[in-house]
């Protein structure tokens, strides 16, 4: 068995983890885009069935529609 250097396993440890790190921020990435999808899903359908409800001139579930919009915008910070 071949025995490596110190600076060989110094090497192959950063490599390790530059390549850890590189994993980590793609995570947070992706976990961000799938929270915007949904939120942009979420929002459509809401705002779809305000739209609805302005149609059926139906004044309870659109203020209670609008409250849940309020409250998603709030919660993602848009």
């Amino acid at each position: 068995m071949k025995e490596r250097s110190y600076s060989e396993i110094m090497r192959a440890s950063v490599m390790k983890q530059k390549q850890s790190k590189k994993t980590f921020v793609m995570d947070i990435y992706i976990d961000m885009l799938i929270s915007e999808i949904n939120l942009n899903v979420q929002k459509e359908k809401l705002l779809n069935r305000i739209d609805q409800a302005i149609d059926e001139k139906d004044r309870e579930s659109f203020l209670s529609l609008t409250e849940e919009l309020k409250y998603l915008n709030k919660k993602f910070g848009t």
